[in-house]
């Protein structure tokens, strides 16, 4: 029996070990992201001139919709950034 909880304790806190770090990654990368998107406005303005791009060009829908996407996104991780 305790043997059987100290792998269960063992397990649980390396589990722990390894949400701790997801954690810390991920919040190394959406600091970065912050400090991009407040930072500077090179990706809205990088987007929008993609945008530009596809109507200028009559790109097909799956860019479109890649473009949509992209601004989704970043608009999400804006919110994100705001409500910390």
């Amino acid at each position: 029996m305790a043997d059987e909880y100290a792998r269960v304790y063992t397990e649980k806190e390396a589990r722990g070990r390894v949400i701790d770090s997801l954690h810390q990654e991920a919040t190394m990368w959406m600091d970065r992201f912050a400090l991009t998107l407040n930072g500077s406005q090179e990706l809205p303005r990088l987007l929008a001139k993609a945008k530009a791009m596809a109507d200028t060009y009559s790109a097909p829908e799956e860019i479109h919709g890649l473009l949509s996407y992209c601004q989704h996104m970043i608009d999400l991780m804006a919110h994100i950034i705001r409500s910390r």
